[in-house]
Formats: structure tokens, C-alpha cells, sequence
């Protein structure tokens, strides 16, 4: 048995037949605390799933780490860089969004901006290399720089990918 606080506690009830089907795990829901019920693999599942939400993730986004070899990170700003936070989360956004758009379309994976922390979820891969990508970011490198570290480890990816 699992047990997960979430804010967003609205969006779990709405969803939660679905959410059981696709987790394979029994949901109980009191307050704004969830507690998972199923097999130890389903429940672990479950829980990273629960996790993306209670970050703020939507459920559909958060559904996709359900598959394979998908994940689920969380960078906290604070950890990298003294400068302001909200200069930071700025650069990060972009004009109207731009930057952060960028990043998830160039990397793949689902990115998601709060207070203090990114949330970032893809495959065990892309999410790395967004990671650091967004680490950079961070620590003051131009988003011009990101975009070319992310696509040029996309290349290496599909050589990789092309090998085998």
C-alpha cells in the first residue's frame, strides 16, 4: 500500500475509474491523500504516476509513464544557481513561452515550470539530456546553446538507434 498527498485532488477523482483500469491498482481517495492498493510493481507504477500529478502534471501527461522505459524528474532550481528566481524561471519560460516549448519539442519530453522546480518527464534518455539541458539553462548558458546540445544528442541518438 502506497500512500501520495496530492494538491490537485479534483483531478484524480474525475479520473479515477480510468486511472484504475490503465494502473491495475485500487484507488482510495481521502482528503487530499490517495492510497495505491495493488501488486508491489503496479503500486510502484502507480505511485510515479500520482507523483507527476501531485506535481502538477495533467493526467493524460502523467499517464505516459506508464510505459516502458519512461520517467519522471524533478530539478530544483535552488540547487544550481543563487541568482533570482525569478530571473531564472524567465529564461527557463521565454517570451509568451518560447523556451520552454522549444525544449520540449527538441528534446521530447514533457516539461513543466513551478515555483522552485521543473518537472520533466520522457524516456530515461531524453529526459537526461533535457535535464542537463535545463541545468545549463540555469546556471546562465544561452538557450541558442540548448537547442544545439539537444539536437546534436538527438543525432547521436538516431545513430545509435539506426546501428542496432
Amino acid at each position: 500500500m502506497e500512500t501520495v498527498y496530492v494538491k490537485r485532488i479534483r483531478e484524480v477523482v474525475k479520473n479515477k475509474k480510468e486511472l484504475e483500469d490503465k494502473l491495475n491498482v485500487k484507488v482510495k481517495i481521502s482528503g487530499s491523500q490517495v492510497v495505491i492498493e495493488g501488486n508491489s510493481l503496479d503500486e510502484y507504477g502507480a505511485r510515479c504516476v500520482f507523483d507527476a500529478i501531485a506535481f502538477g502534471f495533467s493526467v493524460k501527461k502523467a499517464m505516459l509513464l506508464k510505459g516502458e522505459d519512461m520517467v519522471f524528474r524533478v530539478v530544483h532550481i535552488k540547487s544550481y544557481t543563487k541568482r533570482n528566481l525569478r530571473d531564472i524561471k524567465s529564461r527557463l519560460i521565454g517570451k509568451r513561452g518560447k523556451t520552454r516549448r522549444t525544449l520540449s519539442e527538441i528534446s521530447g519530453c514533457e516539461i513543466l515550470i513551478k515555483e522552485s522546480e521543473i518537472g520533466i518527464i520522457g524516456d530515461a534518455l531524453s529526459v537526461e539530456d533535457a535535464e542537463t539541458a535545463v541545468i545549463n539553462l540555469i546556471k546562465g548558458s544561452k538557450q541558442s546553446n540548448m537547442y544545439k546540445y539537444l539536437e546534436k544528442m538527438n543525432r547521436k541518438k538516431n545513430l545509435c538507434s539506426d546501428d542496432v
